[in-house]
């Protein structure tokens, strides 16, 4: 795809001059006036997008090369001769949005120029920590919508150099926080201006090139269609409004358009073909509407992804509890574009290895306190076996790893318990379980810790404080410190009551329940 079909008419004997001039100063052989000067000779005016055209179009992609780019030797060459003003557009416009996020963005970079003249106070540092993590929406939403619409017009740029910044500054951020929560506080200060300057650099590029370039690529229905997915994902620090008039406009447009579409089923049907909404499918162990298979990977307690044998995102499944964010925008485009530069040779090395009957399958997982993901990827392939595509599974195993003994009772996701055994079900033989499966209570005494009563009894944590008010504690953060080794003993200890009159409150609170 060819950026240049998306743009006005470009002279590209400009571009390779203005690349040259800009290449010439960068390296040091022509000063800045000499090169103003010839720039306002030869040139006279300058787009952003012509600057993001001539390195896409004659540019060799280099290692960093984002990150190195000195964007304000390119604002001082190009000074009154390329237009950097910000757009005027109305404020819930998805390229005003990333502008509005920016300025949210600063002064968040004012106040962490502030503190750091100023002792560390732990507290204070973790909540601006806090406010800045939300930047990853907006690293999510350039990711996986405004860079895919752009390299399906052929501008490929900010995905292959820009994602390797975004990165860069993610997991500065990253390293930054763990120093603080690690107290070598002098090593994250010294940090600190760093950060600060590099994101101002990152928003300065963008704000130069990638958001007036992708005002002159992409079209207004397409930024409207963008929204939904802009939503999906999210956004840093900033309200945005649910719907506008030009989004109901093309919210109208479709409602009359699935009008159509039924007309258009009921002439079909007319005439023996069959547009039944409720056919069923064979699904080789059964059958299913398309609506019941929607909804099946709606509801699935892990994402999927499908990647054909082409290398092209083809299908995600959109759940509430996606690990990572994804909008429908994804959806057609090279797998090796979902990725930064620097994972994407991992991802070619486990296609290969799949198309060519090598491996099967490859696991990852992010283990992280109070987090893991597990990633899995398998091999598509049909009867024949003839590879067909890469399977993608990610689940947040983080609850699961943290399951201890054995749950036996049916215990709703709400926090009610019940007392009906699943041996009821019938699902498993009685000699499969074993005799620990046919007790609805859990034996109390001083020894028992308060986790594997709550285990069974999870409701009870809101009913302790009726007990005694003093395990209110059991709603604070110290709770998941204390919980793991807190036996009664040590809990009537802690509160005062005698331990018999514990056991005695805890078993009546379940008996009456």
């Amino acid at each position: 795809m060819d950026m240049k079909k998306y743009l006005s008419e470009v002279d590209e004997e400009k571009l390779k001059l203005v690349l040259k001039i800009k290449n010439d100063y960068n390296d040091g052989k022509i000063e800045l006036e000499e090169a103003r000067n010839i720039l306002k000779e030869k040139v006279k005016s300058l787009k952003p997008y012509e600057i993001a055209l001539a390195e896409q179009e004659l540019k060799e992609i280099e290692d960093d090369e984002c990150r190195k780019e000195d964007i304000q030797n390119m604002l001082e060459l190009f000074d009154g001769i390329m237009d950097t003003s910000r757009p005027e557009l109305e404020k819930n416009h998805p390229i005003i949005c990333y502008y509005r996020e920016n300025d949210a963005m600063r002064k968040i970079l004012w106040e962490i120029e502030d503190l750091i003249q100023y002792p560390v106070i732990k507290n204070q540092w973790l909540e601006l920590y806090d406010r800045l993590a939300e930047y990853k929406l907006h690293f999510a939403r350039k990711h996986n919508q405004l860079y895919s619409i752009l390299e399906q017009k052929g501008f490929d740029r900010p995905t292959t150099t820009m994602w390797t910044l975004d990165n860069f500054i993610r997991d500065e951020i990253s390293d930054a926080r763990a120093l603080l929560e690690a107290d070598k506080e002098d090593e994250f200060i010294e940090l600190q201006q760093t950060i600060v300057d590099d994101i101002k650099d990152l928003m300065e590029k963008e704000e130069t090139v990638l958001y007036p370039t992708s005002l002159a690529m992409i079209n207004e229905e397409e930024f409207e269609d963008m929204k939904s997915g802009d939503r999906e994902i999210g956004f840093s620090w900033i309200e945005v409004d649910n719907m506008d008039e030009k989004s109901e406009e093309i919210v109208s447009r479709k409602s009359n358009e699935g009008e159509f579409a039924e007309e258009l089923s009921k002439l079909l049907s007319k005439y023996g073909y069959s547009t039944d909404i409720n056919q069923k499918f064979d699904v080789s162990t059964g059958k299913l509407t398309l609506e019941q298979i929607n909804l099946i990977y709606k509801h699935m307690p892990v994402d999927l992804s499908y990647v054909d044998e082409n290398d092209l995102v083809c299908f995600y499944s959109d759940t509430e509890h996606r690990v990572f964010p994804r909008s429908k925008n994804v959806i057609g485009r090279d797998v090796k574009n979902c990725h930064p530069r620097a994972s994407v040779h991992i991802v070619e090395e486990i296609v290969e290895k799949f198309r060519n009957g090598e491996e099967d399958n490859a696991e990852f997982w992010i283990n992280k306190p109070g987090l893991f993901i597990y990633i899995y990827y398998t091999a598509v392939r049909d009867e024949n076996g003839k590879f067909r595509g890469v399977l993608e599974m990610m689940q947040d195993c983080t609850h699961i790893r943290n399951l201890e003994g054995s749950q036996t009772l049916l215990n709703w996701g709400s926090g009610k318990s019940n007392t009906i055994d699943i041996e009821e079900e019938n699902t498993v033989e009685e000699e499969e379980i074993g005799e620990e499966l046919n007790t609805n209570s859990i034996q109390i005494d001083e020894n028992t810790k308060l986790k594997d009563i709550l285990g069974i009894y999870p409701w009870l944590k809101d009913e302790m404080e009726s007990i005694n008010p003093k395990f209110a504690m059991l709603k604070t953060p110290l709770a998941r410190v204390m919980l793991p080794k807190a036996t009664i003993k040590m809990m009537s200890e802690r509160t005062g009551m005698n331990t018999n009159d514990l056991i005695e409150a805890i078993k009546s609170k379940i008996e009456n329940r």
